[in-house]
């Protein structure tokens, strides 16, 4: 089982679960349901199972990830030891909890541009430790997952290039050191640094916080100059679910936003027995 997960469960179980081990009979064998009390996309269902099934509690799926869904849904049955159950129970609830609230901040967010050739990304504004689950959970929303880690691509952003000069110049000096097999992207503020970024062989160049107005300025002078296709472009900077549209018809290539795993609100599922 994954050594997050089993972490997950010793930090909530600290030196053993005082009230099970004192109401609840050894050995009492029980079945229980997990429903939801919320509406959105279902996710992690694949991942607490296996958490279920590595104690021995025996599991049967109702609706699987991906699902959408409603109140008073039932989401998974389960059965087995009384005591192991209650001890896994606010940590698989948790997880999925919060991997739904994700993949359903993700998939509003894709529907709102469907009508438009772009994808909808996250970034590595996750929660620490967990962040392999907010991208699986990105995933199930339909969004892209962006960089899983650093080493997925070169991503070279602000402090990168305050600690190395101009964009221009971290961009070459990653084209010298990085290896032919990893794209490289660069984060850029104005229409200059833009240009040239493309110009200069950036696979992708990202837009920061500019505003429709100021991305559809890169964009005109990227097609005058006949160099559009020559970089993706990705817009990312405080873009909500009011301005994603505005963004969309602008012909970029990628929105990603941040508040898809930092801001989105869990779900709410219980337990009962």
């Amino acid at each position: 089982m994954d050594r997050i997960i089993r972490y997950m469960l010793e930090e909530d179980e600290g030196f053993g679960d005082i009230t099970s081990n004192a109401v609840v009979e050894k050995g009492k064998e029980i079945s229980a349901q997990i429903v939801s009390k919320d509406e959105g996309i279902l996710a992690g269902m694949d991942v607490i199972r296996e958490v279920f099934e590595e104690y021995g509690i025996k599991v049967k799926f109702w609706l699987t990830d991906g699902t959408k869904i409603s109140k008073n849904d039932l989401l998974m049955s389960v059965a087995g030891d009384a005591r192991t159950i209650l001890l896994l129970e606010r940590t698989v609830l948790n997880l999925s909890m919060r991997m739904s609230g994700v993949a359903t901040a993700a998939s509003h967010y894709v529907e709102l541009v469907k009508d438009y050739d772009v994808r909808v990304a996250g970034t590595r504004k996750t929660s620490p430790a967990i962040a392999k689950f907010d991208k699986y959970a990105l995933g199930v929303g339909g969004a892209d997952t962006h960089r899983f880690s650093l080493d997925d691509m070169v991503l070279i952003k602000d402090n990168h290039i305050a600690a190395c000069g101009t964009p221009l110049e971290a961009l070459l000096r990653a084209k010298a050191n990085v290896s032919f097999s990893k794209k490289i992207e660069i984060e850029v503020e104005t229409l200059d640094d833009a240009v040239e970024c493309v110009i200069n062989g950036a696979d992708i160049v990202m837009l920061d916080n500019m505003s429709p107005l100021e991305v559809s300025e890169v964009i005109d002078k990227l097609n005058e100059l006949n160099i559009r296709q020559r970089a993706l472009i990705e817009v990312s900077g405080g873009i909500t679910d009011e301005t994603i549209v505005e963004y969309a018809k602008l012909g970029v290539d990628i929105i990603s936003i941040g508040a898809l795993t930092h801001s989105s609100r869990s779900l709410n599922f219980s337990m009962k027995f």
